[in-house]
């Protein structure tokens, strides 16, 4: 089922199958994923194609400076009285829910707008409800946010703190597609757009279920042991300012167990392992003497070097 789920996602998102794999697994552990890269390389699509898949309801919020909280959440609106209002009538309000209440929603350059409003998305994602005039609304399951940034552009962007980046379980960038599939890519977009036509691979309530599905996979004691080793390297590295935290391990225990089961498999292996541990790890440290511009890089080389030392079960 989970083979089907990732093949109808690769008929339009083509040539990256490490990330449909990756996205997937912070799918199905109820999760959100953050995509850092340019313009152009299909992060929409990859959006639109996990929602037509599931039959689920997506939403595009694109974020810029003047963007306000209430214009994702959703507000309370007056009730319009009729033509013939009683005299005495109290005025009601009615709730009209943002783009937030849908399945998979596309968080467009959310560094592009204020903290505020930041913060209103993050703590949707967070809590997985919306709290507007005192009444707490739960989002509908599954709620899945893709978030993306454009990490070459820094003038009029607000970068999100470590605290709201670990609302993410991961963050990857998608890259550009061989030359082969890029052509590709210019094929089937000759006529119409592939994801259009898409059919649904699993009903929300299978998605579900494959969530809680997710947390059954087995863990061994090792590979527990394994997640703190690599964790604990983290904080004793001299040039690591800040090291992996508690929730960073849960994270990454989390992603493991999904990343398992999206490769057909109901226990954990060292190498789930290490494929989660980059990008699950990566925006949750803080290294010494590295500037903004070129953070992530040095971060994901320190992990993989971390990796190489912790030896595995």
């Amino acid at each position: 089922m989970l083979q089907k789920f990732q093949n109808n996602i690769e008929r339009v998102f083509l040539g990256k199958t490490e990330v449909v794999r990756l996205c997937l697994t912070a799918f199905l552990a109820g999760e959100h994923l953050l995509l850092e890269d340019i313009p152009g390389v299909g992060k929409t699509l990859l959006a639109k194609a996990i929602a037509k898949s599931v039959r689920g309801k997506f939403a595009r919020i694109q974020f810029t400076p003047d963007l306000l909280p209430a214009e994702i959440t959703g507000s309370s609106v007056l009730t319009s009285f009729g033509s013939r209002r009683i005299e005495g009538e109290e005025p009601s309000f009615r709730f009209v829910p943002g783009p937030i209440f849908a399945n998979v929603v596309l968080a467009d350059e959310i560094n592009r707008t204020t903290p505020r409003t930041q913060s209103a998305m993050l703590e949707a994602m967070g809590e997985k409800s919306v709290t507007c005039d005192g009444v707490t609304r739960h989002l509908p399951e599954p709620f899945f946010v893709i978030a993306t940034q454009n990490p070459m552009e820094f003038e009029g962007t607000y970068p999100l703190p470590e605290s709201q980046l670990d609302r993410f379980l991961m963050r990857i960038s998608v890259g550009y597609p061989s030359r082969e599939w890029e052509r590709r890519v210019l094929e089937t977009h000759r006529i119409s757009e592939p994801v259009e036509s898409l059919e649904p691979i699993l009903t929300l309530d299978e998605v579900n279920a494959l969530q809680k599905k997710t947390r059954e996979v087995l863990v061994d004691d090792a590979i527990m042991e394994y997640l703190l080793d690599i964790v604990e390297e983290t904080r004793n590295r001299e040039e690591c300012r800040v090291g992996a935290s508690t929730r960073a391990v849960l994270a990454m225990y989390r992603a493991s167990q999904a990343f398992a089961l999206v490769m057909g498999r109901e226990y954990v292996t060292p190498d789930d392992v290490k494929a989660v541990a980059v990008p699950v790890l990566a925006h949750r440290i803080t290294l010494k003497n590295v500037l903004r511009r070129s953070s992530r890089v040095a971060s994901e080389a320190f992990l993989h070097d971390v990796l190489e030392s912790v030896t595995s079960p």
